[in-house]
């Protein structure tokens, strides 16, 4: 089966993309590497950590180009160009247009820190979330690994992972007990199974297949 070339993108601190690099350094990415992490800004502490990983860095900038579909066709360019078969968005923050869903259909991961179709679409992203969420009164939150679709945060779901929400927690609190218990548990499992060809998409429902050799599988 061929290694499958991942490409994570990001626009800040990365801390997704670092559980990707841990994941992957533990051998729990199975028949994946992370080929290659591409900024939508320069100076993102992300690219650091690829560096720091031996993963080669790009930037694509937002501000190079005079719309978001521009820069979405640039994008979609440069990961032709490095023979990528999974885009994974990890805090990427450019909302990207429809020629990046047509080039790489079912094969963009996402994770969103809630538990979709709760508090997810346009508007909800960062600390956002949480404020929302703790407004509604939720006893669970969590985060979710989807597909990526043209709705937004509207693609067939992969995993989630619930987070209970505990009396006193601030947005702030909430955040990181969903990244440290939910996004980065999911989101390299996801990558792993989307890269063994574990997968299928069919409408809304998304399968998760049996491992060929059971020997082999380092996830459950």
């Amino acid at each position: 089966m061929k290694v499958k070339r991942i490409a994570v993108l990001v626009s800040g601190g990365g801390t997704n993309l670092q559980a990707l690099i841990d994941a992957q350094r533990r051998g729990e990415i199975v028949n994946g590497e992370i080929a290659a992490v591409i900024a939508s800004k320069p100076g993102v502490y992300a690219l650091e950590r690829a560096k720091k990983s031996g993963i080669p860095g790009y930037v694509v900038a937002r501000k190079d180009y005079p719309s978001n579909q521009a820069m979405t066709i640039a994008l979609v360019d440069r990961l032709n160009e490095l023979n990528i078969d999974l885009v994974v968005l990890a805090g990427f923050m450019v909302i990207l247009t429809g020629e990046m869903v047509r080039a790489f259909p079912n094969a963009i991961l996402n994770v969103h820190p809630a538990l979709i179709p709760s508090f997810c679409g346009a508007g909800y992203y960062g600390l956002h979330v949480h404020e929302k969420a703790l407004e509604y009164g939720v006893k669970v939150s969590g985060a979710t690994v989807h597909f990526v679709s043209e709705e937004c945060d509207g693609g067939p779901i992969v995993l989630q992972k619930a987070v209970p929400v505990e009396e006193h927690d601030t947005p702030e609190d909430l955040q990181r007990r969903i990244m440290e218990q939910a996004e980065w548990v999911i989101l390299p499992r996801a990558v792993s199974l989307f890269c063994q060809n574990r997968l299928r998409v069919e409408g809304r429902i998304v399968r998760i297949l049996k491992p060929l050799n059971l020997s082999k599988e380092c996830l459950q």
